[in-house]
């Protein structure tokens, strides 16, 4: 670490590298373990001013003469030194090693403080991240400090022990759109980055919407698990009503734009300018925006202007400039009470923050943001968030925000990303039809052996949650649909399961009694509350034992499996089993559908990709 500490700092100090000089060495940089390319490695020319960063596919150039030695510094890998030679490709591999947590730099804009950690074990339910820079001529490049919450998978439960399982509904897709970045880049997800209900929730699905009176349908299919022909997959889905946008109650919008210093990148400030502007033309005359940013301090960029003036909002979006410190708890706040200045009763009162996560300046632990949203939650001020950028995503910020604030979370890769958010899918992103939702699924002992939620980890709720309405739920848009599936392990099927554990010694066996219909599996109940209610309302439905073969069940029932099990595989989960790339790849297919916008079509080349980039992984780390 001490050398990362003097290398940072003189890379720091590189005013004479010229970025016209011509790169006479380039390679990439390789994890030596998995075999995944490095982004925001470090690499200085030892005894010069010369130093550069791999880019996001690995990738480096840089000017060295043959005798110098190149540096490699990345923090959590061993430094390597190289010398040059004859050949002009020089390809490293960096051996990971333990983090040391004894002294962190911190860098920010040409200063650099020392901060110690204390404690030799980080949580891994917390994330911990660090910045550090290089300048490249006059360009400072941050190293990789993307941070996500590490969780643990759902297991299976036995309904003799566990008959109840709850949880709260998401419509998140942001881990989905992430993976899409890693891929495109030559590279599989972090295993946290990776949460298979976002993945499945990412697609549409084909299901029949609420009756007149009610604001969301259930539906329930049970069918063959695709990794284990011997267990049962249950499909719950829930499908939000339509309404026609010029239906759509009026929108008191604030943008609230980060233009820190981290927003620099052509990913970053410019992508989220023209995903503002893609919504903008959504608009109407009676729909008001107003525009909020904060870099080193928080100011108005716009004051609300109606919807109709389309130019002057462009006008102030496309003066927007990043640089600076990030202020975000100080923008919060200023957005906050912008909204509550041009409150509309009854409207669509929400702010929409545009940022890669990175709040460093003022109110900027996960415990004040969460406090600061669930009181100003209450003033009827609901909060969505989109994320940009890359190797500087504070992905589980940003998710904690927008379920704190009554919003959805999007992960913004590209411009098709941002036309899907803002105007495929407008109503489901910004219009909230029922809110407060959740689950809960009661198991039939007489026909369920065990039981595994997939995905849903950091949504789950306790049984007595369901029934108080006190407690959040997620929300539901304007045509929103969400699934959840559940592995099941029918009574009598012989041998273990992942997880399974031998009968107990010292205490009886508990009988798996019939009571009352033994022809059901299930009883699945969902709550929910209107809009602009505060009392929730249930709807419940049955699932009947009655499994259909997997090549008989419907095409969304076969291509939401086929997301889940490329997740067990990408999270390189316990309950795998036997999922497989050719399997899965084979099913989408199959069950691709008209796939109008192209969605289901890209899934199935990003599976192909993620295929062959296990598969060089596994050859790498053999090969070694």
């Amino acid at each position: 670490m001490k050398s990362i500490l003097i290398a940072t700092i003189l890379s720091l100090s590189l005013n004479g590298y010229r970025m016209d000089t011509p790169a006479n060495v380039s390679g990439k940089v390789y994890d030596q373990k998995t075999g995944a390319t490095l982004y925001g490695v470090a690499i200085s020319v030892v005894g010069t001013q010369v130093a550069t960063a791999t880019d996001a596919k690995g990738g480096y150039s840089l000017r060295a003469d043959k005798g110098d030695y190149l540096l490699f510094e990345y923090i959590g890998y061993e430094t390597k030194r190289v010398k040059v030679g004859k050949e002009s490709v020089i390809d490293v591999r960096l051996v990971p090693r333990e983090p040391s947590l004894d002294e962190v730099v911190v860098v920010g804009h040409g200063t650099q403080a020392e901060a110690k950690l204390t404690g030799g074990v980080a949580d891994r339910g917390a994330p911990m991240t660090m910045r550090t820079y290089v300048h490249v001529g006059h360009i400072r490049q941050p190293m990789n400090t993307e941070s996500y919450k590490g969780f643990a998978e759902n297991k299976f439960h036995n309904p003799l022990d566990e008959a109840l399982s709850t949880f709260a509904i998401d419509v998140d897709a942001a881990s989905y759109s992430n993976f899409r970045r890693f891929i495109n880049n030559g590279q599989l997800p972090p295993t946290d980055a990776v949460r298979i209900e976002e993945m499945i929730n990412y697609f549409q699905y084909d299901l029949a919407g609420p009756s007149a009176n009610e604001p969301v349908a259930i539906h329930t299919e049970l069918a063959t698990a695709p990794w284990n022909p011997k267990h049962h997959l249950l499909r719950i889905g829930l499908k939000a009503k339509s309404v026609p946008t010029d239906k759509l109650p009026p929108s008191n919008l604030v943008f609230l734009i980060d233009v820190s210093g981290s927003m620099m990148g052509a990913n970053r400030l410019p992508l989220a300018r023209a995903a503002m502007k893609l919504l903008i033309d959504q608009l109407r005359s009676n729909d008001r925006v107003a525009i909020v940013t904060y870099a080193g301090s928080a100011g108005v960029a716009l004051e609300s202007t109606p919807g109709n003036q389309k130019a002057k909002i462009k006008d102030a979006i496309d003066a927007l400039r990043a640089g600076g410190s990030t202020a975000g708890g100080a923008g919060l706040q200023l957005a906050y009470r912008t909204a509550r200045q041009h409150f509309i009763k009854g409207g669509n009162n929400r702010i929409i923050l545009a940022s890669d996560g990175d709040f460093n300046v003022g109110a900027s632990s996960d415990g004040d943001m969460e406090q600061l949203i669930a009181r100003e939650r209450q003033n009827g001020v609901s909060l969505s968030v989109l994320g940009f950028g890359m190797g500087n995503l504070k992905d589980s910020k940003m998710e904690l925000l927008a379920d704190k604030g009554h919003g959805n979370y999007a992960y913004i890769d590209n411009i098709t990303e941002a036309r899907k958010a803002m105007v495929t899918e407008f109503g489901g992103t910004l219009f909230t039809v029922a809110k407060d939702v959740k689950v809960q699924v009661e198991f039939n002992p007489a026909k369920v052996q065990a039981y595994r939620l997939l995905g849903y980890e950091n949504r789950l709720l306790e049984k007595e949650d369901f029934n108080n309405d006190e407690k959040l739920g997620g929300d539901m848009g304007v045509g929103h649909t969400v699934t959840a599936l559940y592995e099941i392990v029918p009574v009598g099927v012989k041998g273990t399961y992942p997880g399974d554990v031998d009968p107990l010694k010292y205490q009886p066996v508990k009988e798996r009694l019939f009571v009352g219909n033994s022809k059901e599996v299930a009883t699945v109940k969902f709550r929910y509350k209107d809009a602009e209610g505060e009392k929730s309302r249930l709807q419940q439905v049955v699932v009947a034992d009655r499994p259909q073969e997997l090549a008989n069940a419907t095409a969304d029932f076969r291509f939401a499996s086929a997301v889940a099990e490329l997740g067990m595989l990408l999270r390189n989960s316990d309950y795998k089993q036997q999922a497989n790339y050719d399997q899965l790849i084979a099913r989408a297919k199959g069950a691709k559908g008209e796939d109008d916008e192209g969605y289901r079509a890209e899934f199935i080349q990003l599976a192909e990709s993620a295929k062959l980039l296990a598969r060089s992984n596994e050859l790498a780390v053999r090969d070694e």
